[in-house]
């Protein structure tokens, strides 16, 4: 595993983590559907959450939400309608989160959470 493929993991791993501990429901983690995948699939009470997780290990080429451009928006859109349709979830309450995560050396991440970012 390349060594951005396992940061990146291990973000997920710490946001899954991060949103049990704010009382979120998982359902899914990187639901995939043609070539798009979104990060966490969550309930936030009764609105069903679709999470783009960014992980860096410094802010030298920016802050790690700053990644998610209107085009990744866009995608992640679509990608949550496929996953309403499959799932036959109909109209239900939905948002979009970005949580964002700088590498704090050992002690793990600094999260930044960005409630209906898009």
């Amino acid at each position: 595993m390349s060594d951005a493929r396992a940061l990146g993991r291990s973000g997920e791993d710490a946001a899954v983590a991060y949103l049990r501990k704010k009382k979120f429901n998982v359902v899914c983690r990187g639901f995939r559907f043609h070539r798009g995948e979104i990060d966490i699939i969550a309930y936030d009470k009764d609105i069903l959450v679709f999470v783009e997780v960014k992980t860096r290990r410094s802010p030298d080429f920016g802050r790690p939400e700053e990644s998610v451009t209107p085009l990744k928006q866009r995608q992640v859109r679509k990608l949550a309608e496929a996953y309403l349709m499959v799932n036959d979830l109909g109209d239900i309450p939905c948002r979009f989160d970005i949580l964002s995560l700088l590498s704090d050396g050992q002690q793990g991440y600094r999260i930044r959470h960005i409630p209906d970012a898009f």
